[in-house]
């Protein structure tokens, strides 16, 4: 790789950041240049929805590493600037201001954006999404105790505002399309569960609801959600959570190949020499599921910061990761690891209404995925099950009996 020319990220996420120490890491000596849109340096968003929408962390506390870092690394952060164009064939990258930054090797951390719902009155000012740090500090601004919140979708970020929200006395109520909580990421047990923990909360949850169209009214009265039921639910202010969509404009201009996110092989290189995607934005290789995935998570972003460091600096390696994610509502912490999809046995262990258990999805006797809720054990344990492919049926799973550990 050309050192004489900057290692040039473009999003200034928490895979970006990793990249930045990984490449120094892993011995790059050349310029590494991070671009991102925001004004902020890069920061952690899982806390966006939980701790820092509740007060309990400061902002600077969301920071992945502080500003002395990059310039120790002798990294050119060029922060509040959009890049508006890639050139892949002399190798530069033009900003809003036409400003054009030279790059030996380029790897793209764009991340995903909120979906937006296609519905009458859902650009409103009162309707908000929650994607980035200016989100939440506008969902702040004008979310008060005794207000009334709308979130529609009921995954994970629309549970975890719930959750966030009634904490501050705020009146939330969720609206689902599906008849589940959960219901693209997880089975009807755990479902099941954080249903009921919502409802002892306040929370209330409208499942298998569509929405006609929002009402506004100009004499700062409540607004108004119509359902296709003919219900009306009146709120004060709303946050779409219905999922997102990979930031992938820049790469399929510039000829990058692009396909539920930008497509990349097992070293995160796309089909366009010296370019690379990462996190969240990228669709890549599972050698453990045998097909394309593409991960929105911060485990998943760490682990492919290092492979592409590695690529760019000629100590190539596959990335063979198993994907794990994690919830924080109320007290209860969900852990999962591996993807459920295809599962035709579902076991639970443990007992749910004590607030910890776990529930284990197998094909054929072979474990894809847990969920563990408030059980780290069966979390750490079911990492290696799952990595290593393990043969469990001939095991109950559900005797307390049974030693885990034993099976590894």
């Amino acid at each position: 790789m050309d050192n004489a020319k900057p290692v040039v990220i473009v999003g200034a996420s928490h895979a970006a950041a990793e990249t930045v120490t990984q490449l120094r890491r892993q011995g790059w000596q050349g310029g590494i240049t991070v671009i991102g849109d925001e004004i902020h340096l890069p920061y952690q968003r899982p806390p966006l929805s939980k701790a820092y929408f509740k007060g309990d962390v400061p902002v600077e506390k969301l920071l992945i590493r502080p500003e002395d870092v990059y310039v120790k690394a002798e990294c050119e952060m060029l922060l509040g600037q959009r890049v508006k164009r890639l050139d892949l064939l002399d190798n530069f990258v033009v900003l809003d201001d036409d400003t054009q930054v030279e790059f030996g090797a380029l790897v793209l951390c764009t991340g995903t954006r909120a979906r937006l719902l296609p519905i009458a009155g859902a650009d409103a000012d009162n309707m908000m999404v929650l994607r980035t740090l200016d989100d939440v500090n506008n969902i702040r601004a004008r979310v008060t105790p005794h207000s009334k919140l709308l979130v529609v979708g009921a995954g994970y970020i629309g549970l975890e505002i719930a959750a966030s929200a009634v904490s501050l006395g705020v009146e939330v109520t969720v609206l689902e399309a599906q008849e589940r909580v959960l219901a693209r990421v997880t089975s009807p047990e755990t479902s099941e569960y954080f249903t009921n923990l919502h409802a002892q909360a306040g929370v209330t949850i409208e499942l298998g609801v569509g929405i006609s169209e929002f009402v506004h009214s100009d004499d700062h009265a409540p607004s108004k959600v119509l359902l296709n039921d003919g219900r009306e639910i009146e709120f004060d202010n709303a946050v779409i959570g219905i999922g997102v969509v990979p930031n992938t404009e820049l790469a399929e201009a510039a000829g990058v190949l692009c396909d539920n996110g930008i497509v990349v092989d097992e070293f995160t290189a796309t089909n366009i020499p010296g370019v690379y995607a990462i996190g969240d934005c990228c669709n890549h290789p599972s050698a453990l599921y045998q097909r394309r995935i593409r991960l929105e998570s911060v485990p998943n972003a760490l682990e492919q910061a290092r492979i592409v460091a590695q690529s760019i600096c000629g100590n190539p390696e596959a990335y063979d990761s198993v994907p794990w994610f994690w919830s924080d509502q109320y007290e209860v912490k969900l852990q999962t690891v591996g993807l459920l999809e295809g599962y035709d046995t579902a076991v639970v262990r443990g007992e749910p209404k004590e607030n910890k258990f776990a529930v284990f999805y197998l094909l054929k006797g072979r474990l894809l995925a847990v969920d563990a809720i408030n059980s780290p054990i069966d979390f750490m344990v079911g990492k290696k099950l799952v990595a290593n492919k393990v043969d469990l049926s001939a095991y109950d799973l559900s005797d307390p009996a049974l030693n885990l550990k034993s099976l590894v």
